[in-house]
């Protein structure tokens, strides 16, 4: 929980001071769906770039708290500050993989990965993977989170449902 609220910290440091204190707020009143949208709005409003470092940094707190789908498009219309990223988003490539393609040590067979974050130093990605619903489209939330091989073709790292911060940690500094 830790890395949880140093994140937290460091994103309210993007923000005017009387928005930091209520984005931090959020946090301590265990309101962090509330500050989440608080956080992207102040950065649109105040047309702060981030760098897609912070950017994905974001991407894995909404996930971790439930609000990805629900703030993905206000986040993404985030302005950029230009730098060469180390980690990148790399959401709706088309390039989703069924999980019997992947070698692992656990099958994945049975479900399907979309790739996620990829590390650029490395190539690695962190894919997160779904279950097939019955009508056709991907679980709301993801089964696991899996570090890939650069070509996607083998499982490196295996994460729990609950374990989105550490995989995005491993990511950046495996």
């Amino acid at each position: 929980m830790t890395d949880d609220a140093d994140a937290w910290n460091r994103l309210a440091a993007l923000l005017p001071a009387a928005e930091a204190q209520e984005f931090r707020d959020c946090w301590s009143i265990g309101e962090q769906e509330a500050g989440l949208g608080l956080l992207v709005s102040g950065l649109l409003t105040h047309q702060m770039a981030i760098s897609e470092t912070v950017r994905a940094q974001i991407f894995v707190l909404t996930e971790a708290w439930g609000e990805r789908e629900a703030l993905a498009p206000r986040i993404l219309q985030c302005r950029a500050d230009g730098a060469a990223p180390d980690v990148k988003l790399i959401e709706d490539d088309g390039g989703t993989v069924s999980g019997a393609t992947v070698q692992a040590e656990r099958s994945l067979a049975d479900l399907v990965l979309v790739p996620w974050i990829i590390c650029m130093r490395c190539g690695q990605v962190l894919m997160r993977a779904h279950d097939r619903e019955d009508w056709g489209g991907l679980s709301y939330r993801a089964r696991h989170y899996v570090i890939t091989s650069p070509g996607r073709a083998t499982a490196l790292q295996l994460f729990s449902a609950d374990a989105v911060n550490d995989a995005f940690a491993a990511l950046r500094h495996g």
